[in-house]
């Protein structure tokens, strides 16, 4: 065989192997996927390990429902045993690190499991195709290491910020002990709330450029304010830890670190990944032990 003869072969057989990766194939249980992209020496998924993915779903009409590149993050997820077959855990748990493929999973199934009626624009019968990244394979243990880590690179990132928005701005804030920053503009009077207490609170949260993301303003029924409980995990941790500075009366700025935010994953388009944010507040009034009797919680009186 001549060395032409050789190198035709090798070709043929490199497209053989890519058609037969994209090709849509179907496993004993009725699971339908498409390899993109196969890394057999990479660590592969198996129940209770971490997963950073990144992933766009898609209806049967090829329209996007989500995507976390959209997002600007991707998707951290626990690989759970499989809840029915041809789950979305099914196809996860055949992928490595570095794969790419597409899962498509039965729509049927999926309402038939949440117990919920298939909305309009997802057609009775079709499948939902989950087209999938996997960035990363970790167990739990190293996952919680490795975002320790980067909370704290993060940590001196936020801070060198803040401290460059505060300059410029002249401001006059205190730090606690958690990084939170706040600006007093009205003292108040009296003790600090602290945990268990119940504190009703104005609020209006931005950006460090300005851009509002939320306000107390926006509803006529929370314009005087949110009843809110301290400790009970209900909020961002750098929330709390800025109103546990302010007793009844006072106005100021929190100034708050994405590690004490939002984080990694940001919320929506307002607040993308490893967003500084600012919430001007202003409390008006604390509830003592209101949380713990299991009273004052958000919306009551």
């Amino acid at each position: 065989m001549n060395f032409k003869s050789i190198a035709t072969l090798s070709l043929l057989g490199a497209a053989l192997t890519a058609c037969n990766q994209n090709r849509v194939q179907v496993t004993e249980s009725g699971l339908k996927y498409q390899m993109h992209e196969d890394k057999e020496e990479t660590r592969k998924a198996k129940v209770g390990d971490i997963l950073t993915l990144q992933m766009t779903v898609k209806n049967s009409k090829d329209s996007v429902l989500g995507s976390s590149y959209k997002n600007g993050s991707p998707i951290i997820q626990q690989l759970q045993v499989p809840s029915f077959k041809g789950s979305l855990e099914e196809g996860l748990a055949m992928l490595s690190k570095g794969d790419s493929a597409t899962i498509f999973v039965s729509s049927d199934s999926l309402a038939a499991r949440s117990g919920q009626p298939l909305p309009a624009f997802i057609p009775k019968g079709s499948d939902l195709s989950y087209t999938i990244r996997v960035v990363e394979v970790q167990s739990e243990e190293e996952f919680q290491k490795a975002q320790a880590s980067q909370r704290d690179k993060q940590k001196g990132v936020d801070d060198k910020l803040i401290a460059a928005y505060i300059a410029k701005n002249s401001l006059s804030a205190k730090k606690t002990p958690s990084g939170v920053y706040y600006v007093v503009s009205q003292p108040g009077a009296g003790a600090v709330p602290s945990r268990g207490d119940v504190v009703k609170v104005k609020y209006t949260g931005k950006t460090l450029d300005g851009k509002v993301f939320d306000s107390s303003n926006n509803q006529p029924q929370t314009a005087g304010g949110i009843d809110f409980p301290l400790g009970m995990g209900a909020a961002i941790p750098g929330w709390e830890d800025g109103l546990m500075q302010l007793p009844k009366g006072s106005k100021a700025t929190l100034i708050i670190p994405s590690t004490m935010a939002y984080g990694q994953q940001g919320a929506g388009d307002a607040i993308k990944p490893n967003t500084v944010i600012s919430f001007d507040v202003e409390v008006v009034d604390i509830k003592k032990g209101a949380a713990a009797r299991g009273g004052g919680m958000p919306g009551g009186n």
